[in-house]
């Protein structure tokens, strides 16, 4: 008997002894540091046209002129300015064009949004940049070049942006402009600025249709024959400090 107490006795200092020396093994942890990595490059695929208002849904602009630039710094879309079908009169005028109609992501629904230029800075950068505007010629007659309306001219009112990006919006935005044959700065992004999609919308939907004006005086020769001029939108990959002019 007293044999047995002591077989069993070990038995049990056995098995405590195995439990502890589980235990502290069990205890101990052992760590491995991985990576994970992604390098990112400037892009120079063409960025399509987003809604003006709602810059985070894709729309088809009806009636474009051209598609948009290549990246990794682009202009991807600019609205064209009709300003309709005009009695002649020989009074002063002012004329507006019309609102830019789009098509909505649902590939049906046509609204009309207010008339914008839209840029995207691909580059991974911020390094900044400068868009600029300019009215290269008088109005002339696509029926004669001879016919001209001199004095008539165009104004951009109520310029504002808009944009999903994170990057700081452009420092730099016109409140308006009178374009001539002068570059004029629309907006411009400094150095830390201005990555990604940004939208300078002229007006918004309660004045969509007012916000682009041509003066026409009415003292000068009007023929009955359409009269067109050719605008130049111009983005530079330098930030600008100069001051907006209208």
């Amino acid at each position: 008997m007293k044999l047995n107490k002591k077989v069993v006795a070990m038995a049990l200092a056995v098995s405590c002894f195995s439990l502890n020396t589980m235990a502290a093994m069990a205890a101990e942890t052992y760590s491995y540091n991985s990576n994970a990595a992604i390098t990112f490059e400037s892009s120079t695929e063409v960025t399509l046209p987003v809604d003006p208002e709602n810059p985070g849904n894709p729309v088809t602009p009806v009636g474009p002129t051209d598609p948009g630039t290549p990246g990794p710094l682009s202009i991807d879309f600019v609205s064209s300015f009709n300003f309709g079908n005009q009695k002649i009169s020989t009074q002063d005028k002012t004329y507006y064009a019309m609102a830019q109609k789009v098509t909505l992501a649902d590939g049906v629904t046509i609204a009309e949004r207010p008339n914008y230029v839209q840029v995207t800075d691909n580059r991974g950068t911020e390094a900044g940049w400068t868009l600029s505007v300019k009215q290269n010629d008088i109005f002339t007659s696509t029926a004669d070049s001879a016919h001209t309306l001199p004095g008539a001219t165009i104004k951009i009112n109520t310029i504002n942006v808009n944009t999903t990006s994170a990057s700081p919006v452009p420092g730099t935005v016109a409140s308006s402009i009178l374009l001539n044959t002068s570059d004029k700065t629309v907006m411009a992004a400094a150095e830390g600025e201005g990555a990604g999609t940004y939208i300078a919308k002229f007006g918004d939907m309660s004045n969509a249709a007012r916000s682009v004006e041509l003066f026409v005086p009415g003292s000068i020769t009007k023929y009955a024959e359409t009269y067109r001029t050719t605008i130049t939108w111009s983005l530079s990959d330098t930030p600008e400090n100069a001051i907006v002019t209208p």
